[in-house]
């Protein structure tokens, strides 16, 4: 069975960089028809997409992150990698990573357990 692993800092300080990373077992990053999700979760905005990596090696971020973001991967370790810019008290949240199928009218059956990120000086 596939598992998703995020892992990273728990506190990141206003203007550093968040870096998580998201280790996929049981699937591989590269098989078809699968993209790989960094959604968050905060008290006051809810759930939020904030990119995927698609099976093929693209990448789509959400226009009001894209300019702070880059999603990457290693595909020798079956890994994903989120790096969020800037970051100000706005960007707490738990972060997950999602497993998307393409083929499927609800595609993101499989979440990791989230990685909680706390925004503090």
């Amino acid at each position: 069975q596939v598992q998703l692993q995020e892992s990273g800092p728990g506190l990141v300080k206003p203007s550093q960089t968040l870096s998580l990373t998201c280790t996929v077992s049981g699937d591989s990053i590269t098989m078809e028809y699968y993209y790989w999700n960094w959604i968050r979760q905060s008290p006051g905005k809810g759930l939020e997409w904030i990119g995927y990596m698609h099976y093929s090696g693209i990448t789509k971020l959400s226009p009001s992150l894209k300019s702070r973001t880059s999603i990457s991967r290693d595909t020798t370790k079956n890994q994903v990698f989120l790096q969020l810019s800037s970051v100000t008290p706005e960007d707490a949240a738990i972060y997950y990573c999602v497993r998307g199928v393409e083929t499927r009218w609800y595609p993101f059956e499989y979440w990791g357990q989230g990685n909680q990120v706390t925004v503090s000086s």
